[in-house]
């Protein structure tokens, strides 16, 4: 039943007088210049605008602390601009509609409740502020990063005994000379844009996927010349303690393996090896028995100098990877048969091989291909046929790891575990890129594009923590579907004028279906209280609706 009695602000009024929007409350008719009638034939709705996304991304931008962190961090300037809801409202948009911040400040902002839940107007998305505020931030990186690791620890009784690192890569789309100290580069894209330069991302992550720090790198950096680096920050940051480092192939180099080895106290590692390495062992691997550690994994044991040295064969892994075989050399048979048939010149012809090359990946490697510099009539120049030796050691190797670790007391299972965490990364990798946009970059100064990655990681930061309140619940469900259902909830304004030319204007949030209440209910939060109705003074109505 909606209130009959508000507390009401008129304009320029500091002191709020109580209202009666119907003549039956009689306690107030003595005073009739407390009344206030209402032309229920007038009422309006206007301004829908997008609340229950955004007000679930406050909840748990506050619930990690980031709030208070930032408020303290990024103090408000000296006209009053408060540069930390202008950060939350960009990790927000960040975590709930990705774009650039022209698109937040032209339509994104209006058409959200962000001002009505951080209690402010539009000055938050007020474009020069919106690019400002990217100067403001790096300078807390590394405060953050210890923030965060407590909050972990707090709020999942999160351990850091144990490291995942990878790295990947992001472009740009810009049309900038290159700087001799920038770290704008060409280099491997893992984005499968070598026209574009990149920037490196270097990420840790616990088993668990809660970020803990990350480094931006020149887009040419190798993989293997980063791990020493990010070795002694996170000592730097956390202190040296007996830590397990998850890695895949690539990364390390045996230099480095040798200093963590050596370390005191030693640095402990958990690696994926080449399949190189996996040659060299193989005839020494075939004289070991397979040991099953748990059902569709069995391991082979070889110890070699201070390492360990696990051959793990899995047989989900086996079937995938025997299946993504099949259809990609199917394919390339396939293609390779019109080929042949096809009269083409040789010049024509080495271009297509070109393109189904790049199609078929490792499948390439089990077909023997010639092409002659020239043919007779109703001869092609095409030849081909399969590499039986070479596809009965891909069979014989598909769906096995080779790891190396020097964590001596672990058995075989839990290395392989080890291992397996590394789809954390991956996911984090894939949420960056896919749910929170962070890909093609535009910024042009440095500062600032370092400023973006920044705001994607406190965004994925609110990513993970949704998830990890989800997985004690529901499981199934992915952060994405929960902030789409919100996103559903609507802010919207109630106009109710009144017979003496004024506007009684409510703001309310469209009430929550079953399915918003199970998921209040299952994460444990609360939605706020409607809020508060408000009164314009007599001709006010245009210019209120307008702001």
């Amino acid at each position: 039943m909606a209130p009959q009695r508000f507390e009401v602000f008129e304009d320029g009024e500091s002191v709020p007088r109580t209202l009666a929007l119907v003549a039956a409350e009689r306690a107030l008719e003595q005073d009739e210049k407390t009344i206030v009638r209402i032309r229920l034939d007038q009422m309006e709705l206007r301004r829908p605008r997008q609340w229950g996304g955004c007000w679930l991304a406050c909840e748990l931008y506050h619930h990690l602390g980031l709030d208070a962190f930032f408020k303290q961090a990024l103090r408000p300037s000296r006209k009053g601009t408060r540069w930390d809801l202008i950060l939350q409202t960009l990790v927000c948009y960040r975590l709930l509609d990705p774009g650039s911040e022209w698109h937040l400040h032209r339509e994104w902002f209006v058409r959200s409740a962000m001002a009505e839940l951080l209690g402010a107007d539009f000055s938050l998305a007020e474009s020069h502020k919106l690019y400002r505020v990217h100067d403001r931030l790096l300078a807390q990186k590394e405060a953050l990063f210890a923030h965060l690791q407590q909050r972990w620890k707090d709020l999942f009784g999160a351990r850091f005994e144990v490291l995942l690192y990878d790295l990947t890569s992001t472009y740009f789309e810009i049309d900038a000379p290159e700087e001799p100290e920038a770290k704008r580069r060409y280099g491997y894209s893992r984005d499968k844009r070598p026209d574009c330069p990149q920037l490196v991302i270097a990420l840790i992550v616990t088993p668990e996927g809660l970020p803990l720090a990350y480094e931006v790198l020149a887009g040419n950096t190798a993989d293997k010349t980063t791990l020493k680096t990010f070795l002694q920050k996170i000592e730097a940051q956390y202190g040296k303690a007996e830590r397990i480092w998850v890695m895949d192939r690539g990364i390390p180099t045996e230099e480095v393996l040798a200093e963590m080895r050596a370390s005191k106290p030693p640095i402990y590692y958990v690696v994926g090896t080449p399949k190189g390495r996996l040659t060299k062992l193989e005839s020494r691997l075939l004289e070991q028995p397979w040991k099953g550690v748990r059902p569709g994994v069995d391991v082979k044991l070889l110890t070699q100098g201070e390492d360990l040295y696990v051959l793990a064969r899995s047989r989900s892994r086996l079937d995938k990877e025997r299946a993504m075989r099949r259809r990609r050399l199917k394919k390339l048979w396939k293609r390779l048969g019109r080929l042949q048939t096809m009269a083409l010149k040789r010049d024509e012809l080495l271009l297509k091989l070109g393109q189904a090359k790049a199609e078929a990946g490792l499948a390439w490697k089990l077909v023997q291909i010639t092409v002659a510099k020239a043919a007779g009539p109703g001869e092609s120049l095409l030849a081909y046929r399969l590499d039986k030796g070479r596809l009965r050691t891909t069979r014989g190797r598909e769906g096995h790891y080779l790891l190396r670790s020097n964590v001596g007391e672990r058995g075989p299972a839990q290395l392989w575990d080890f291992y397996t965490q590394l789809t954390q990364v991956e996911e984090a990798f894939r949420n960056l890129k896919g749910d929170l946009a962070i890909r093609p970059v535009y910024h042009r100064l440095e500062e600032r594009i370092e400023a973006h990655l920044f705001i994607a990681f406190l965004a994925y930061c609110l990513h993970v923590t949704l998830r990890c309140r989800l997985e004690a619940w529901a499981g199934g469900l992915t952060p994405r579907v929960v902030l789409e259902k919100f996103k559903a909830l609507q802010l919207i304004d109630v106009h109710l004028p009144t017979t003496d030319g004024r506007t009684v204007v409510l703001p309310r949030f469209t009430q929550p279906e079953a399915e918003h209440k199970m998921l209040l209910q299952g994460l444990k939060l609360q939605l706020p209280e409607q809020p508060k109705p408000r009164i314009t003074a007599a001709g006010k109505l245009a210019e209120s609706s307008a702001v």
